[in-house]
């Protein structure tokens, strides 16, 4: 402890900035330790599709890679990560059904190529 108070008294800045990069790579620890906690849960794979998932939720519970959800949504690029289904699907005239269809089949095709 004495050390930690010597170091501190001799460079504040250095002590600062090593006691700020180390609160950061703990946040990152728990986060991603959360993250996996959550996507290993049986419950979240493979969830049936509704209209509050975003593709990127979708994605991940379903194992896909983004250009197999950018090919399902019919995009270039993968639209707004926070843009719901239901929008999606509004702003290209479709049905919810519809999208939802279209990335099952795309899911389907993706695993037996695989």
């Amino acid at each position: 402890m004495k050390r930690l108070i010597h170091a501190w008294k001799r460079r504040p800045v250095f002590a600062t900035g090593f006691v700020l990069a180390t609160v950061v790579a703990v946040l990152f620890a728990l986060r991603s330790v959360s993250m996996m906690i959550y996507w290993s849960d049986p419950d979240h794979r493979d969830q049936s599709i509704e209209g509050w998932m975003t593709p990127r939720y979708v994605a991940r519970s379903w194992h896909l890679p983004p250009e197999v959800m950018i090919g399902a949504i019919g995009g270039s690029q993968m639209p707004d990560p926070r843009r719901p289904l239901n929008e999606i699907a509004a702003d290209q005239g479709i049905t919810l059904l519809e999208l939802t269809t279209r990335i099952t089949d795309a899911a389907a095709i993706f695993r037996d190529q695989r």
